[in-house]
């Protein structure tokens, strides 16, 4: 049975971190994408092209997905083109997100809505757009999923994450002492550990 895993990168981030999950998926073809999507619209449309190509060349297909990346696919694939998925720092709320960077930055709802965009200090750009999308289309997900969450992420709370984990059936993982970005060789050795166990891995 042909297996393809499609790695899914964060902010600032690459398809070539695919090869880090070559060694954890032996046997399967693990690819990464190289989407440019910035907005959960333009990934409405770039994503579910890409994966049903994908799905048409094999019988499953497992998604790992990170932080924004994890978001993107979120809002635009389904169990059609996504048969398993491993979320590493999903953001799951993004409404949540927007409202607490506006909070960040002393913004108003208002304001933005007058102004449209406002950058922040901290390198986002507040966008009316963004925020009245992502309330327009709630995430709605029903593919078996894992997720991996550091329990200090700072762009998403326990109680969120707890919550979104409730609702769609998600396993969730907790690192104690983990951050947003997995990236230390400690982070990084929990995170293989975690997709070590998984029920095939141990076959």
């Amino acid at each position: 049975m042909k297996h393809i895993v499609i790695y899914v990168h964060g902010k600032g981030g690459s398809a070539e971190e695919a090869e880090h999950y070559r060694a954890l998926f032996l046997g399967a073809e693990v690819v990464g994408f190289d989407y440019r999507a910035q907005t959960p619209w333009e990934a409405k449309e770039e994503f579910p092209a890409f994966f049903r190509v994908q799905k048409a060349r094999c019988e499953r297909l497992s998604l790992i997905a990170n932080s924004i990346g994890a978001f993107f696919s979120l809002s635009s694939l389904s169990q059609e083109q996504v048969d398993e998925a491993y979320l590493i720092s999903p953001v799951v709320d993004m409404n949540q997100l927007i409202e607490n960077m506006m909070q960040w930055a002393g913004v108003s709802e208002q304001e933005l809505a007058e102004k449209q965009e406002i950058p922040t200090q901290f390198g986002e750009t507040l966008s009316m757009q963004y925020l009245r999308y992502v309330r327009e289309h709630p995430v709605s997900w029903q593919v078996p999923t894992r997720i991996l969450y550091g329990e200090h992420d700072n762009l998403t709370s326990m109680q969120t994450i707890s919550a979104f984990a409730g609702k769609t059936g998600a396993a969730l993982t907790v690192m104690p002492g983990g951050e947003h970005w997995f990236h230390t060789e400690a982070q990084m050795q929990f995170l293989d550990r975690w997709l070590q166990t998984r029920p095939e891995a141990q076959v």
